[in-house]
């Protein structure tokens, strides 16, 4: 039977990929007949990567323009094209009430959550995609659609980034396909802070009663990269276990805006 993906043999950039839902995502693209290059900061999370999935990686940060374009020009080198570009890369810093945020902080969460996105498009586009066409998905988080205590800057950029995918979208059709996944809550190092210790708490107010794993994410964001989602863009597709509908299944308070509440960094 053949696959209604439509990804074999074609490649795919992929940012924050040395862990969580940036490494499920490249060994779901894999595992759909993709080749992958993969970035992330760690250098030796990359090599483990990209060694384990076949691909090629390089290490830097997405904040660097010349990391982007050094990581387009590696992608053509090594398979020839550019079918798919995830941006995945992200941070939850500065964390803490908008009020007391350092503007220098301010600046690189949105440099790293919207303007590193935008970059990298701007990168496989002219290198690639704006002759032959594609498919740019962007993680963003269900949190962009409402405020919550301590992540003001993370889910401000991350409103922008959804606002970005329909806007590119708009600009880029009918050649590239834009479009954002929102994950819930996910079991990663990133929200540790969340889920550790309260996640039996936490998963018992989510109809679909536990958290979200990385390949939760990875199987969404395989999807509207792939040829089976071909007439869909501009759309942020919701992956969270129902947390827009847990009023409906349960009147407790939302435990995971408990535990932002409660947690501060070091020194804090």
């Amino acid at each position: 039977m053949t696959s209604p993906y439509g990804l074999a043999g074609k490649a795919a950039i992929v940012t924050g990929a040395s862990r969580g839902i940036g490494r499920a995502v490249a060994k779901a693209l894999v595992q759909a007949g993709a080749r992958v290059c993969v970035t992330a900061r760690d250098p030796g999370g990359v090599s483990r990567v990209a060694e384990e999935l076949g691909g090629v990686g390089l290490s830097g940060s997405v904040a660097d323009p010349a990391h982007l374009w050094e990581l387009t020009e590696l992608t053509l080198r090594s398979f020839g094209r550019i079918d798919v570009v995830v941006n995945n890369a992200a941070t939850n810093e500065p964390y803490g009430p908008l009020m007391d945020a350092d503007p220098d902080r301010w600046r690189e969460a949105f440099t790293v959550n919207v303007e590193a996105p935008l970059r990298l498009v701007q990168c496989a586009w002219r290198a690639w995609m704006g002759e032959h066409g594609g498919a740019v998905v962007n993680v963003c988080t269900e949190g962009a659609a409402h405020v919550g205590p301590n992540v003001g800057a993370y889910g401000t950029s991350k409103a922008a980034l959804i606002h970005l995918t329909q806007q590119l979208a708009g600009e880029l059709a009918p050649t590239v396909r834009v479009n954002s996944v929102s994950p819930g809550l996910v079991r990663t190092e990133m929200a540790r802070f969340v889920w550790e210790r309260a996640e039996d708490e936490v998963a018992s107010g989510l109809p679909l009663g536990r958290i979200g794993e990385p390949e939760d994410i990875a199987r969404a964001v395989v999807w509207l990269a792939s040829d089976a989602a071909e007439w869909v863009t501009g759309t942020d597709l919701l992956v969270d276990g129902g947390t827009r509908v847990r009023a409906a299944y349960s009147s407790a308070a939302y435990a995971v805006h408990d535990r932002l509440r409660d947690h501060h960094l070091p020194g804090a």
